[in-house]
């Protein structure tokens, strides 16, 4: 879906807040150390609004401009407590500064995007202002291969298209999904923990997973290590044969205080009455092979994504067999978000028996959606080597949830998408919403103010009553 921009409603007036705030980091502070530190946020915010001014539909700009006057916002404190007023005015230019920012994108991008209407107000803008601050770490932080790496990423592209066109993949994804079993007795580690304000059972067990190592990449995937258990956490009802509801993590999540502080696990056990499962996903948490939570998942080697979704869903769909071997007649629920419920929607798609899938805030398809914010350099040196975006959404259909129909009733899909999501567009969620066959549920508000809008409770008890599982909702 190729994306046309409208005629940018900004004005120079408020394009200039935010860089004229970066040269007043770069020339008001002082010494060696503050002009390092100032470095950070001056020259983001400079070089983002210069992009913005340039080219007003270009995500990236207000991504990086976003991260610019987060960083003045987190600097700015110290410096006002040291020096005053310089430090006040750089303070106010930055919160000043990420808050046009934010009005600007929603205003240009967000309402060509597609999706509902935004309301705008002060309360949308420090959202979506969040947003663009994330967004930004993201594309600032992202390793993308260059020289050589650059080079067989290419070519193990082109390889790999062929060979999923030769063994027929593109035709029977299914082929690819061979399902998992069970995970055996005797080789599932199981202890009590307690953190962050809960308690459960840190369950852990060997992936079944293991890569084709005749396709690029595979016998590399297969070498990584960390990968290879799946930490699963649990927090039971305190009554047996309760439903299970499957919580599936984001991007760089998969550690407790970020999936607790997401989804709420006491909360939910207390409000629908259910057992709640955590699993982490490939490549996050404690199965991290990088420095941080979900490197290389979507950053790193393009092609690191179709394996890392292969095991995703093996891992998922082995959590599901372990749920049956604890509880046979299990009915089990899910609930993703964001890179979870790309995951969700998938693992429908595969999967028996669910009871129903609620997709928040949703990718469903990676191809453009990463494609959107790649370095022109890359887009460029990519395409001439043979990796354009369609190539790229071709690879990545075989573990796509639009590449099959999902095995669940249209009454149990749902689909929750944020108005003003700037860190997966709208567009996603109409996507896959459309694929389903199903309306959208929108709730006035961004990608990371899902846990704290109203709409995201009142979903998922949507689809447990709609399930039928008729439960006390305390």
């Amino acid at each position: 879906m190729k994306k046309t921009y409208a005629v940018p409603r900004s004005t120079p007036v408020l394009l200039a807040v935010p860089l004229l705030t970066g040269l007043y980091w770069l020339v008001a502070s002082g010494g060696i150390f503050g002009s390092l530190l100032a470095c950070v946020p001056g020259l983001l915010l400079v070089g983002g609004s210069m992009m913005v001014w340039w080219s007003p539909g270009e995500p990236r700009a207000y991504a990086l401009t976003g991260l610019g006057a987060f960083f003045g916002v987190l600097l700015g404190v110290p410096w006002l407590l040291i020096s005053g007023d310089e430090g006040l005015w750089a303070l106010v230019g930055s919160v000043a500064g990420a808050l046009v920012n934010a009005r600007q994108s929603v205003q240009v991008i967000a309402r060509v995007e597609g999706g509902a209407p935004v309301r705008e107000s002060l309360k949308m803008d420090l959202k979506v202002a969040l947003d663009e601050a994330v967004l930004g770490y993201f594309i600032a932080g992202a390793r993308m291969p260059t020289g050589v790496q650059a080079t067989e990423a290419c070519d193990q592209a082109r390889a790999l298209d062929e060979t999923l066109s030769e063994r027929g993949i593109y035709a029977q994804p299914e082929r690819l999904h061979v399902a998992p079993p069970a995970p055996e007795a005797d080789s599932v580690d199981s202890a009590l923990e307690h953190r962050w304000g809960v308690r459960y059972e840190a369950v852990q067990f060997p992936s079944a997973f293991r890569a084709d190592d005749t396709l690029p990449g595979g016998a590399v995937w297969n070498h990584l290590d960390a990968n290879r258990q799946v930490p699963v956490r649990v927090v039971r009802h305190s009554e047996p044969g309760r439903p299970w509801l499957l919580c599936i993590h984001g991007y760089r999540m998969g550690t407790p205080r970020l999936d607790f502080s997401l989804f709420g696990p006491n909360g939910l056990v207390n409000k629908f009455g259910v057992n709640v499962v955590m699993p982490v996903l490939p490549l996050h948490g404690s199965r991290r092979v990088g420095m941080r939570s979900g490197d290389f998942y979507l950053d790193g080697n393009p092609l690191d994504l179709f394996h890392a979704q292969c095991q995703a869903l093996s891992d998922l769909r082995q959590t599901v067999a372990w749920i049956r071997g604890q509880d046979p007649q299990a009915r089990i629920g899910v609930f993703g978000v964001s890179l979870g419920g790309y995951n969700a929607a998938l693992l429908s798609n595969y999967e028996p028996d669910l009871d129903f899938v609620v997709s928040a805030v949703p990718v469903a398809d990676f191809a453009e959606t990463l494609w959107r914010v790649l370095p022109p350099a890359h887009q460029g040196y990519f395409t001439t080597q043979g990796l354009d975006e369609a190539r790229y959404a071709r690879v990545l259909g075989p573990v796509s949830p639009l590449s099959s129909a999902t095995r669940l009733a249209p009454d149990r899909r749902f689909v929750l998408a944020a108005a003003a999501d700037r860190v997966v567009p709208p567009g996603q969620a109409l996507l896959l919403a459309a694929h389903w066959g199903v309306e959208p549920v929108w709730y006035q508000g961004s990608h990371l103010s899902i846990r704290r809008e109203s709409q995201t409770l009142a979903t998922v008890e949507q689809a447990v009553v709609a399930a039928g599982w008729r439960l006390p909702l305390r």
